[in-house]
């Protein structure tokens, strides 16, 4: 069962999550240019289905647990770093 969040420890892990992210896709642009709360899809980030189950494979590599594709959170959960970032803090094993 997902535990709760403070925001700050989600705050902590938005760093690391969006170095992660820039490694994953080899993105030309720092992890601090990522804005926490920016769409990851579309006008944001501009991020592709494809380039969602390479991030859920380094998640689950990273962090000891598996994003589902048929999980019908995952416009919730990836719909911005702070949501992608608070989900891996509340159900990380690592």
């Amino acid at each position: 069962m997902p535990q709760e969040i403070s925001p700050e420890a989600v705050d902590a892990l938005l760093p690391e999550v969006a170095e992660l992210i820039v490694e994953a896709l080899n993105l030309e642009m720092s992890p601090g240019e990522i804005a926490p709360d920016a769409p990851l899809f579309g006008e944001g980030l501009g991020l592709d289905s494809i380039d969602v189950l390479e991030i859920a494979l380094v998640i689950s590599k990273r962090y000891g647990f598996q994003l589902r594709s048929d999980n019908e959170d995952n416009v919730r959960i990836f719909s911005s770093l702070r949501t992608l970032a608070a989900h891996i803090a509340a159900r990380r094993s690592k």
